[in-house]
This record gives structure tokens, C-alpha cells and sequence, in this order.
């Protein structure tokens, strides 16, 4: 008896740079700004911004969109993307009277997780409800000012 295997389509999938030549913290600046986005929001806010880590990042993030190969480009939204510090390169430069002065360069792991939604049952399901009755309507939060005689005011 052949058993077939059911092919199911990945709902996550990834790619990882790692030792790329750059402070984790820089990079980090970048992925912050990305993270949560749709995959063509995210090329277009990382051809814009002005960091050297933009390139390798947006290199990520076209790598990641290619290995989703049956999903379409306008479902991909980067579910999770992280920068992890990697090893650290040790040299020393020569210096005057005859000393040396050691110079670190940091290296990055960068990892992009981009999910498709089309697949994801939760956001089908969110698309199809309506919104709670009590986010539609208008509150306004009463505080007490401290400063003057116990009076509240009202922030809208």
C-alpha cells in the first residue's frame, strides 16, 4: 500500500544572514521599524532610510519573500525579525614606538520570519468579525490636576 503525503503550504518562512560585518545595534535600529509590516511596505521604508544597514537587511527580506515561492507577495508580512551580536574579529594596528592598538570588528546574525496571512486561519477569522460595539464609541479619561484645588479636567 503507497501512502501519499499531504503537501501543506508553510505559513512561516525564513532567512538568516550571519556574520554580517556591522554593530548588532545598528542593525537593530532598522529591524525595529520593519517589524510587523507587509513585505512591500518594509522594501519600500528600507530603500528610503539613510543606514548602512539597510542593504543587507533589505538582501534579508528579498531572500525570505523568494523562499515563499507558491505564496503571493502582497500576503507576506514579517512576523518576527531579530538581530543577535555575533563573533567579534581581533586585530592589532601598529602604533607609534613600536606598541599596538587592538581593533575590534563586530559582526551580526540577522534572522527574518515572514508569515503568509492568506494561510493563517486567525487573521481569516479576525477579517470576518466586526468591531467590538465599545470601540466605536468616544470616551473621554477624567484626571484629577495635582496642581490646583482637586478640580478634574477632561483629556479627549
Amino acid at each position: 500500500m503507497i501512502k501519499k503525503k499531504k503537501t501543506e503550504k508553510k505559513t512561516e518562512v525564513y532567512a538568516i544572514g550571519q556574520h554580517i560585518p556591522m554593530s548588532a545595534d545598528k542593525a537593530r535600529r532598522v529591524i525595529d521599524q520593519i517589524r510587523g509590516r507587509s513585505y512591500e511596505e518594509t522594501l519600500i521604508i528600507l530603500e528610503l532610510m539613510p543606514y548602512r544597514a539597510c542593504y543587507p537587511i533589505f538582501k534579508l527580506v528579498y531572500s525570505a519573500a523568494a523562499n515563499a515561492r507558491a505564496s503571493l507577495e502582497a500576503n507576506l508580512v514579517i512576523s518576527k525579525a531579530e538581530v543577535n551580536r555575533g563573533t567579534t574579529i581581533k586585530k592589532f594596528k601598529p602604533r607609534a614606538r613600536g606598541r599596538s592598538f587592538p581593533i575590534k570588528k563586530t559582526t551580526c546574525h540577522i534572522t527574518i520570519v515572514m508569515k503568509d496571512i492568506s494561510l493563517d486561519d486567525k487573521y481569516v477569522e479576525m477579517d470576518s468579525l466586526k468591531k467590538p460595539s465599545w470601540k466605536n464609541k468616544h470616551t473621554a479619561i477624567a484626571y484629577r490636576d495635582m496642581y490646583n484645588s482637586g478640580e478634574i479636567w477632561d483629556k479627549k
